[in-house]
């Protein structure tokens, strides 16, 4: 069976010299549509209405802007032209060269793949067949499909897909098989395959699917990342290693320290490209490429469900010529989610939440936040209504992190609180609901929160509470994912639910405070522990006068009428007022 080739795009030979610089590929990347400027400068990108106002040009400049414009609109040509499925029968695919000798429009609703291939079709070793029986893997879904034979065959490759379609395995099985080919060169604290995710969940993820797709290669699989365990980490590194799996900011750690060496690596993987631009990991990312051999010395796989233009920029420089494999751009959220949006005033948020949670027992829920106090605020209002739910946030310990994943995984925890801390790359297996208790603020967030559920085939339900404060975001989400999403009002049976709300936390300002809002209070509150009126606000300039020397002091009525006596102020030293004499004899 002939896997069709993997190119999107059907781009013109571009000739690279080393001297040229990196902005000029780029622009040549986005605008090299037949007939586009051949010598695109910064006239072409002259296209704004404000430039050519009377006055404002010369006259030898305004051809210049008329070009502008006219290689703008094919550009914009150009751009809708590439957004059309195609069927590549012939040809390859890479960044740099681009050859397709069929590019025939496919009628819609069609898949480019009918068939799924079985992996007893490939030339694997039988360590790898072991683990992928163990897996309980048969066939491929479409981006192992496209992704396999290239890889095998010792081609770079740049992935994109929707999430949850077997990436993680993808890339795992070329690895397992290209290490397998030969044997070890360098020391054993040397890795021989490199693999980086920006998240540490995603860390421990892709480690477990690689322990048992690899149980019978033999390999020492080793996971590093923060918040728990440095010492055992490194002991592990320094034992021998030859995968190893981290995020950037441990990897960069041991690394300084020489716990490892990069100079053998044979294997690079890039596992959720997109999100290291997000979550600011590019600097550190780039230093970890730096240490690695040329790129004629290694292969390298980049995957991620979107793959924008910095991500192919990176592509580029530190990749040999990548083929580009894509799987069904034109749908950016999963087939088989049921969406819906409620429009709910800001305070009806919590009551219509708790009422939808309410109406799905057995359900395994999943609800994204923005705010990490609105994760901490959500699971203490379903907790307090009998729903037991548990969230996790960049705040949280990692142990206890991932002892809470571990529970909604084992489905002990039906209900989990998060922010987007997790809606990368993590696979759970049976996540019914996901609800989006505020719409994020970036539309790419929603495609990675939704594809949380309907993963495997499977079919999930993505529920959306729009408030005053993030409906805003709600067309440019519409416009990233390419429908519009079905819209409905919250009946009243859920509104007018009563709901328990728990008591707010308040940090002690004076007392003993944990660092987590909570004040050590040893004693329950009665009038003998009654706490003072603290005194807020400066201290009066004026000291209260005292009373002259032989003057007795001043009495104040109590409530039972008795007179009690006030006690006379120390006086501080330096507040300004003379002391009175002491009374001397004779």
């Amino acid at each position: 069976m002939t896997c069709a080739s993997s190119a999107e795009i059907a781009r013109p030979k571009m000739q690279y010299s080393p001297r040229s610089s990196r902005c000029s590929f780029a622009h040549a990347a986005s605008s090299s549509a037949d007939g586009a400027c051949p010598n695109a400068t910064a006239h072409c990108r002259t296209t704004k209405p404000s430039m050519m106002r009377s006055g404002s040009l010369s006259a030898d400049m305004v051809p210049l802007v008329f070009h502008g414009l006219r290689c703008a609109v094919k550009h914009d040509d150009r751009r809708d032209r590439l957004r059309r499925p195609l069927d590549r029968r012939v040809g390859t695919s890479s960044l740099g060269t681009v050859t397709t000798d069929a590019t025939v429009p496919e009628p819609a609703g069609t898949e480019p793949i009918t068939a799924a291939r079985a992996f007893d079709s490939f030339e694997l070793p039988e360590p790898v067949r072991e683990g992928i029986r163990a897996a309980g893997f048969t066939h491929c879904t479409p981006i192992q499909e496209r992704t396999l034979p290239l890889s095998l065959a010792g081609q770079d490759v740049a992935g994109q897909a929707q999430t949850g379609t077997g990436k993680t395995a993808a890339f795992l099985i070329t690895v397992f098989t290209r290490l397998l080919e030969k044997p070890r060169e360098g020391r054993p604290a040397a890795p021989r395959a490199l693999i980086i995710a920006p998240t540490r969940e995603l860390v421990v993820q892709i480690a477990n699917d690689a322990k048992m797709l690899g149980q019978a290669t033999g390999f020492a699989i080793h996971a590093v990342f923060g918040g728990v365990d440095y010492k055992k980490q490194r002991d592990d590194v320094q034992s021998g290693v030859d995968v190893l799996i981290g995020t950037p900011g441990r990897l960069i750690d041991y690394h300084k320290q020489r716990i490892y060496d990069l100079r053998n690596t044979e294997m690079l993987v890039i596992d959720e490209a997109d999100r290291m631009f997000d979550m600011g990991f590019i600097k550190d990312l780039r230093y970890l490429l730096r240490q690695l051999p040329p790129f004629d010395r290694r292969q390298s796989m980049l995957f991620s469900a979107t793959l924008n233009f910095d991500v192919m920029e990176l592509a580029y420089v530190f990749m040999n010529e990548p083929v580009k494999v894509s799987v069904t751009p034109e749908q950016v959220t999963a087939e088989r989610v049921e969406h819906l949006v409620y429009h709910v005033g800001l305070h009806e948020k919590l009551p219509v939440l708790v009422g939808l949670l309410r109406r799905e027992p057995g359900a395994r829920i999943l609800v994204f936040t923005n705010m990490r106090r609105s994760a901490e605020r959500i699971e203490r209002t379903l907790q307090a209504n009998g729903l037991a739910a548990a969230a996790i946030t960049g705040d949280v310990d990692q142990r206890r992190r991932l002892r809470i994943l571990q529970d909604f995984k084992d489905g002990t925890l039906p209900i989990l609180v998060a922010t987007d801390v997790a809606s990368r790359g993590l696979h759970i297996d049976g996540v019914t609901h996901v609800v989006n208790f505020d719409l994020p603020l970036d539309p790419e967030d929603y495609v990675h929160r939704v594809g949380r559920t309907a993963r495997a085939g499977a079919s999930g339900k993505a529920i959306s509470l729009a408030c005053e404060d993030y409906v805003q975001g709600l067309e440019a989400i519409e416009g990233y994912i390419g429908f519009k999403l079905p819209h409905d009002f919250p009946d009243d049976a859920i509104l007018t639910e009563h709901i328990v709300h728990p008591p707010r936390r308040r940090e002690e300002r004076h007392g003993r405070n944990d660092g987590h809002g909570r004040s050590d209070r040893r004693h329950p509150p009665g009038p003998q522990h009654a706490a003072k009126p603290a005194q807020h606000g400066p201290r009066p300039s004026h000291p209260e006068p005292r009373p002259a020397a032989g003057a007795t002091a001043s009495a104040t009525p109590t409530a039972d009428g008795t007179q009690r006596k006030r006690r006379r102020r120390r006086r501080k030293p330096g507040d300004g007022t003379a002391a009175p004499k002491p009374a001397t004899e004779g």
